[in-house]
């Protein structure tokens, strides 16, 4: 178990730990001379089962509160220090304001130096002490008065510290995938770098590799100390020291950084987040931002008004942070003078537009009451398809925890991409729809392939869903596919007796060179126009033959050749131009035209200026 201190300065917070542990957490010469912890201390408290009990040691003075608030960051149980002479101060106050907004759970009052004051001061103090914990939201606050140079309640403290460890269960993130922010790191001779921090989530062992968000790369645990012991693991509520190996430096690697179980999904530039104020806060404000050893600055847009609880808002960071879904910031003005607020990270990802729509804002609201996992992921399944390597990340949920929330629900998934049961079948009704309307347009053509159909119908989202849908719906026999097109299965397929007539005196006259115009063939065949053109359709919707443009008919096979034409192209060249096409062919420049605008139009090309780029082969190539 780990306790941080808390307090305003020279009320005795250091010597307090070393009366407890043996251990004078000042480790800096200057804190030593001045008398006053500037940087974060530790001790550890060796038990007698073998474990031990940390201690932070947080700076008390006004000038170093951002060391303050990298130490608290991740601790549930902290010891607020108020000296018997000088009672509750400022800082006092303001560590007290931060504990509560930083989310800290428990807190222990400690009263020092009980031996420079009378009884009558010692009781006028534990009752302001009592007034600002009730004032706060801290009741029945266990509290004691010590005199650490007589030793006075020091045993008792000791005791009920140790009973506090004895009952600690499980920390809530332990089953989350392992994040520790890096607040210290140092070269040790014979050893490499180290750096230390408290494990705000997972669990990780010796030789596991850990992403390094400083370096940018992949090390290896080669060393564990938690709570100042060696060890084969460290898990969430730990203080810990890892030895690190790879190809890194200590210049790599600074304060505010983190170890990660897994390569960070993206840093976050603006994110939504749930206000808890202490002070009003302006629209466009801006603040100083502090997220575990992190310093920066940023602005606050607000998305509801003031009083109307949750206080919603968009956090503008000016330099970006590795920041998950529930993550606390804490927010001081931006003289660094006053706390004003802490921030609970709702959204990672803020939406260019829209984000003050009342739909929006309620959903946001509903994002803020969800308690569990489940609740939060039916939440999201609405939006559409989920990629489940950012939503995995947000919510930093292990494989395994992962996998078994998403067989809670009934998805549709390709890969890391998911789509909801109802998203599905909705895409799939609008896939059918698209089609119908195809056909009714284009009832000369036998149908689209998937990548035009996924266009017409679908243009945001994701290929592979799409093509799953599509494939399901094959399989479901709804749509059918000939040769490569979709096609619904009651468009036309079968000649009747007339047609089939016409269509066998029509079928000697293909293939050939040149195109068939349906005039032409009515002369040469001496059937009426009108019918005869109906024939063709039918037969266009059978794939016998391809209409490159309204009534100018080319045979299966001479597409194919073209296709084929195309591809060698474009495979040696990269793309093809209408003059490439007519000096292959040796046709007309509007009828090469004609022909690439219709592989343009089918998704076997891609036009980009003069040029068509091959796009999807598999409509033409088998």
């Amino acid at each position: 178990m780990i306790f941080a201190t808390a307090g305003h300065v020279d009320h005795g917070k250091t010597t307090l730990i070393k009366a407890i542990t043996g251990v004078n957490t000042a480790h800096l010469p200057e804190e030593k001379k001045r008398g006053m912890t500037i940087d974060l201390g530790y001790a550890y408290w060796p038990q007698p089962d073998g474990s031990s009990i940390g201690f932070i040691d947080v700076p008390g003075h006004e000038k170093f509160l951002g060391n303050m608030l990298a130490g608290v960051g991740g601790i549930n149980h902290a010891l607020l220090v108020v000296a018997c002479d000088d009672g509750v101060m400022a800082q006092t106050r303001e560590h007290l304001a931060i504990l509560r907004l930083a989310g800290c759970q428990c807190v222990t009052a400690v009263l020092t130096k009980a031996d420079r004051v009378d009884e009558q001061r010692v009781t006028e103090v534990a009752l302001d002490v009592e007034a600002e914990l009730h004032r706060q939201g801290w009741f029945d606050t266990p509290l004691f008065i010590t005199a650490a140079n007589e030793g006075r309640s020091i045993p008792e403290l000791q005791t009920y510290l140790q009973q506090l460890h004895q009952k600690t269960a499980d920390h809530q993130n332990q089953q989350q995938r392992f994040r520790l922010a890096i607040d210290r790191v140092f070269h040790v001779k014979g050893v490499g770098i180290v750096v230390t921090g408290t494990a705000l989530a997972g669990k990780v062992a010796l030789n596991e590799p850990l992403w390094l968000t400083g370096a940018d790369s992949v090390v290896r645990v080669r060393g564990i100390h938690r709570q100042n012991q060696q060890s084969e693991f460290a898990q969430a509520g730990d203080r810990v020291a890892l030895n690190l190996a790879g190809d890194i430096d200590k210049t790599n690697i600074t304060r505010g950084d983190w170890l990660l179980s897994e390569k960070p999904f993206a840093a976050a530039t603006r994110v939504i987040v749930e206000l808890t104020c202490d002070s009003v806060i302006k629209h466009w404000q801006p603040v100083h931002l502090y997220h575990g050893a992190s310093h920066i600055t940023g602005r606050v847009s607000l998305l509801t008004e003031q009083g109307k609880a949750p206080l919603l808002a968009e956090l503008i960071l000016d330099t970006p942070l590795w920041l998950v879904d529930d993550d606390r910031l804490i927010l001081r003005d931006i003289s660094a003078r006053e706390t004003l607020a802490s921030a609970r990270v709702i959204r990672l990802v803020s939406p260019r537009r829209g984000k003050r729509q009342p739909e929006f804002i309620e959903w946001l609201r509903s994002l803020c009451a969800a308690k569990d996992e489940l609740s939060h992921l039916k939440l999201q399944l609405p939006n559409g398809e989920l990629d489940l390597n950012g939503y995995g990340w947000s919510r930093q949920l292990t494989s395994y925890a992962l996998e078994n929330l998403l067989s809670q629900v009934e998805l549709v998934r390709v890969g890391n991409l998911a789509l909801s049961a109802f998203k599905a079948q909705v895409a799939k009704e609008r896939l059918v729809q698209i089609l119908e309307d195809f056909h009714e347009v284009h009832s000369d053509q036998i149908g689209v392939s998937k990548a035009r159909l996924k266009r017409m119908a679908l243009p945001t989202m994701s290929e592979s869903l799409v093509f799953k849908l599509i494939n399901e719906l094959l399989i479901d026999e709804r749509i059918k596919q000939t040769r490569g097109w979709l096609h619904m299965p009651q468009h036309g397929l079968v000649f009747d007796r007339e047609q089939q007539q016409i269509w066998q005196q029509v079928s000697g006259l293909f293939p050939r060179a040149d195109s068939w115009w349906v005039r032409d063939l009515a002369a040469e065949t001496k059937h009426d126009e009108g019918v005869l053109r109906s024939v063709m359709k039918k037969a266009a919707q059978m794939g016998l033959v391809t209409a490159i443009v309204r009534d100018r008919y080319y045979s299966r096979e001479q597409i194919e050749q073209f296709a084929e034409l195309i591809l060698h192209y474009c495979i040696e060249k990269g793309a093809i131009t209408a003059a490439d096409f007519r000096n292959e062919l040796g046709v007309g420049r509007k009828l090469a035209i004609q022909i690439l605008e219709f592989f343009d139009k089918s998704g076997f090309t891609r036009r980009k200026g003069d040029e068509h780029f091959l796009r999807d082969k598999d409509i033409f190539i088998e």
